[in-house]
């Protein structure tokens, strides 16, 4: 089962992806865990990402498309996997399914979770971070016990740049702009399933499990 999954930053893709993967035994596979594997392990793959990464430059699409490939005919993908935060673009989404019918593979589903763009600004905005463990919280759907002070370390939690309404209103313009356009991709392919991502987790994930099967 070869499963993509879309949804604008912050509609909880990430999330369900995880989810997926251990439900059905396959490995979730994000490009920036192929970025860091393939930099880690000094591959020729890794150290061609890591020139554009050290630049601050985005890795061509060609160059990912050809990490991502490599990840997937590795052994633990015989049963499929999940894609999470590729393909982002129209070119991205042709080169993969260019170079998997080279392998006489093709994608099975493209998962949209759907969520308008006010529900992620909300939600978004009420996201905590530890800067010092790295743990996540959200002041409505998962509050620390001690308000502003991280469960895990003690340390203080604070909202993210990233998370403060202005960016993200500016990063769901880019993903309007690059990465809607792969629902009509997917809708044509006959692949697309999108689901309300504004219910809770767990009824997002049935409904992602009733479009898979159980």
């Amino acid at each position: 089962m070869k499963i993509i999954m879309l949804g604008a930053p912050g509609a909880g893709k990430g999330t369900q992806a995880k989810r997926i993967a251990e439900k059905y035994t396959i490995p979730h596979i994000s490009t920036g865990d192929i970025f860091r594997a393939n930099i880690k392990n000094g591959t020729d793959l890794g150290k061609k990402a890591k020139e554009y990464m050290d630049q601050g430059l985005l890795v061509p699409d060609e160059l990912t498309c050809d990490l991502v490939m490599d990840r997937i005919q590795q052994d633990d993908c015989k049963n499929g996997f999940v894609l999470d935060g590729f393909p982002r673009t129209i070119p991205q989404a042709e080169a993969l399914d260019e170079a998997l019918t080279k392998i006489g593979q093709k994608m099975d589903y493209a998962i949209d979770v759907d969520v308008p763009d006010e529900n992620i600004v909300n939600r978004m905005g009420g996201r905590r971070a530890c800067l010092s463990c790295g743990a996540t919280y959200h002041v409505e759907f998962n509050p620390t016990k001690a308000e502003g002070v991280c469960d895990a370390c003690g340390a203080q939690t604070v909202l993210r740049d990233d998370d403060k309404p202005e960016t993200v209103q500016k990063r769901l313009t880019v993903y309007h702009d690059q990465t809607q356009p792969l629902i009509d991709y997917y809708k044509k392919q006959g692949i697309l399933k999108s689901v309300d991502g504004t219910q809770p987790m767990e009824a997002v994930f049935d409904a992602i499990i009733g479009i898979l099967g159980a």
